[in-house]
C-alpha cells in the first residue's frame, strides 16, 4: 500500500517503464523499450549502436531487478518498484541514475545522429516520445534537461536528471 505523498510519486513513475501496460516490469519491456528507439532512429539492432542500446538495457533491467524484484520471479510489480525504490533509492539516489547510465549513454549515441557526443534537444524530444512520453510532456522535460541552455544534452545532463525524476526526495 503506498501511503506517503513520495511513495504515490514514484509509483508514478512505474508507468513509464510498464511499456505493454501489462502491470509488472520485465525484461520485454526494456526489450520494447530499446526497439522504440532503434526504429525513431533507423538504427538497425545489429549495429554497434544497436547492440550498445540492447547491453544497456538489459543492463539496467538486471540493476533495477537487483533492487526491485524481492521475489525473484523476473518481474517487478508496482508495490516491488515502490517498496524497491523507497527503501533503497532514498540513501542513494546516485544509484539509480548508475544503474541507468549505460543504457541512457546508449540511448544519447543513438540520438546524436551528427556523432558530437551529445543530442539536441529535437533529439531527445524523440526519444522520449518513442518512449511512449505524449510529445508536450516530453518537450517540457528535455527543456529542463538542458540545464546549460546550450540546445544539447548531454551524458552527465541526463544521468543526473533521470536518477532526480525518479527518486524524488520526500
Amino acid at each position: 500500500m503506498v501511503s506517503t505523498e513520495y511513495e504515490r510519486r514514484i509509483a508514478a513513475r512505474f508507468a513509464g517503464f510498464d511499456q505493454d501496460g501489462n502491470g509488472y516490469i520485465d525484461r520485454e519491456d526494456f526489450n520494447a523499450a530499446t526497439k522504440a528507439v532503434l526504429a525513431e532512429f533507423g538504427t538497425p539492432a545489429r549495429s554497434d549502436k544497436g547492440q550498445a542500446l540492447y547491453v544497456g538495457a538489459e543492463a539496467f533491467w538486471q540493476g533495477m531487478a537487483g533492487i526491485a524484484d524481492r521475489d525473484g520471479d523476473q518481474r517487478i510489480t508496482r508495490e516491488e518498484f515502490v517498496n524497491g525504490a523507497v527503501k533503497r533509492l532514498r540513501d542513494n539516489p546516485d544509484r539509480f541514475g548508475e544503474i541507468a547510465r549505460p543504457f541512457l549513454h546508449a540511448a544519447l549515441a543513438v540520438a546524436d545522429t551528427d556523432g558530437d557526443g551529445a543530442a539536441t534537444v529535437e533529439e531527445a524530444v524523440r526519444v522520449l516520445r518513442a518512449l511512449g512520453v505524449p510529445d508536450g510532456v516530453a518537450a517540457v522535460a528535455v527543456a529542463t534537461l538542458d540545464t546549460d541552455a546550450d540546445g544539447r544534452i548531454g551524458e552527465t545532463e541526463v544521468v543526473t536528471s533521470f536518477a532526480r525524476y525518479f527518486t524524488v526526495p520526500e
